[in-house]
């Protein structure tokens, strides 16, 4: 657990994030680009349709019918368009960026828990989190003691010596 592990987790979020906002947007644009083209050639090809089934139409049943039954026509053919147009999304990047993204947040959720856990601990015991500082701290102030007692004793004995030569 650290805050780097932490970093790393957020910025691979990040990332995967602006991946599947980046897939879904291309799709969404194709899919519109493609839409809206289809929806002109059609309406073209639907008015001649149209006016070609009016014409038949109004030789057998009167002109109110044959437009009512055109109605009902394009209704139904807006709906199948509508039902094709909302499918999702299908491909294997789309399920590999979710998949990288909800791992990525099962990790920082778990270093979170971590460093939850760390200041918890800290908070209950204090010392705990200052000892591992204070040995090695230790350990430096009794070698300086150490070497100074040294220096002090060794210049205890030249003078010493110097006294008694």
């Amino acid at each position: 657990m650290s805050t780097e592990n932490i970093v790393k987790h957020l910025r691979v979020l990040w990332r995967t994030d602006r991946i599947i906002a980046d897939i879904k947007l291309r799709h969404l644009l194709a899919g519109m680009g493609l839409r809206a083209f289809a929806a002109l050639i059609a309406a073209f090809g639907l008015l001649m349709l149209e006016l070609s089934a009016y014409f038949a139409l109004v030789q057998i049943w009167s002109a109110i019918a044959a437009a009512a039954i055109l109605g009902v026509v394009n209704f139904a053919l807006a709906a199948v368009l509508l039902l094709a147009a909302n499918r999702p999304p299908s491909g294997r990047d789309i399920e590999l960026a979710n998949e990288i993204h909800d791992a990525s947040i099962e990790a920082l959720q778990r270093e979170a828990c971590a460093l939850q856990a760390q200041v918890a601990g800290a908070v209950h015991h204090p010392l705990s989190t200052v000892v591992p500082v204070l040995i090695p701290l230790i350990a430096i102030i009794v070698k300086n003691l150490r070497s100074a007692a040294k220096g002090s004793a060794a210049g205890d004995a030249t003078a010493s010596r110097g006294v008694h030569s």
